[in-house]
């Protein structure tokens, strides 16, 4: 049996939170954090997005087409286990309990010219395959940042910050000429607009001229995933509209799961393995929605994948086919041997 190198949990955590409505110093992570993303769990907020490539205090949200803001009391600082937060209600209102999930990627980086962009600054982690990437546009289509990774990215993410715009969701399991909105319920839509109808290649990420990744005035951040075996899986897969779902084999213990249906407009949804702890609750959170946490149970948390325990159509409807993407928390092997424990 195969297993990976190295830890998950020294690369993605879920780390829970109560606000106190003042400087809240959170630790536990594991790592210094180079992108994190909160949520408030009991009540309505956005989904904020932090990285430590735009810089602290700088916030994008999944939920919302808006630019990026600044609020110097939101996150304040990337510690070595963890983060601070300072007063900002979104994510450290007083009394109120919050989700982080938080990624490792290699600090802020540097400026990459690889591609026929130069980036403002790529933070590559050829561990685990993440890298975060920050550009200016040119407005060509054509036009390629680098990613660092050295293997193709399964998952790309990009978000324009210096205006509103969509927030687009690439997939190898889709393929590069298709695209959904991560900020919308919308089905998938096929144009060559974001990615030029070209997948990434193990050192460039091709992009399309629309406004959403390549205007010529434009600043933009990416998040590209590639697949490391034993820690992260991109797939899809077609429900069959039974309660006995389908069985999704990741060769892992997930701790973060997300799903869309891609041929439907339905929501975004998100669970991970912190919040209950066990199944079948694995309460949703809603990437694209402002919502409190959901109780309804969806899939069950096993210890090399998913078992999906509904006939709703936002997750196993029989005409309906959805994408994915998952991280570990433990590999179903360990270095030492040790099989994955189900829940």
């Amino acid at each position: 049996m195969a297993y990976i190198s190295f830890q998950p949990k020294d690369y993605f955590n879920t780390k829970l939170y109560t606000g106190n409505g003042s400087t809240n110093a959170i630790t536990g992570v594991g790592f210094q954090s180079d992108f994190t993303w909160i949520k408030k769990r009991s009540g309505v907020k956005g989904h904020k997005l932090f990285d430590a490539v735009r810089g602290v205090t700088k916030i994008v949200q999944s939920s919302a087409s808006a630019s990026e803001e600044t609020n110097t009391t939101s996150l304040t600082a990337f510690g070595s286990d963890g983060f601070t937060l300072g007063s900002a209600v979104p994510t450290n209102e007083s009394g109120e309990t919050f989700v982080s999930w938080n990624w490792k990627a290699n600090g802020q980086g540097s400026s990459n010219t690889a591609g026929s962009i130069n980036t403002t600054y790529t933070s590559a982690n050829t561990t685990s395959g993440m890298s975060i990437i920050k550009y200016s546009g040119n407005g060509s289509a054509g036009a390629t940042i680098a990613h660092g990774l050295g293997l193709a990215p399964k998952c790309v993410i990009i978000k324009r910050t210096d205006t509103t715009s969509n927030w687009i969701f690439g997939t190898g399991a889709r393929g590069f000429d298709k695209f959904l909105y991560l900020n919308a319920t919308d089905a998938e839509t096929d144009n060559a607009g974001t990615f030029n109808d070209t997948s990434p290649s193990a050192s460039l990420i091709t992009l399309g001229s629309w406004n959403d990744v390549n205007n010529s005035s434009g600043t933009y951040i990416c998040y590209a995933f590639a697949e490391k075996k034993g820690f992260s899986k991109f797939g899809s897969y077609t429900g069959n509209g039974n309660a006995d779902g389908p069985f999704l084999y990741f060769g892992f213990k997930p701790a973060f799961y997300l799903w869309k249906p891609y041929n439907a407009t339905d929501s975004w949804n998100l669970v991970d393995s912190k919040r209950d702890g066990y199944n079948p609750d694995n309460n949703r959170l809603f990437p694209n929605a402002t919502s409190a946490e959901d109780t309804q149970d969806r899939v069950d948390l096993v210890s090399n994948g998913i078992k999906i325990r509904t006939s709703d159509g936002g997750t196993n409807n029989s005409s309906r086919s959805y994408i994915f993407m998952a991280f570990a928390e433990e590999p179903l092997v360990s270095s030492n041997g040790v099989p994955a424990t189900a829940r």
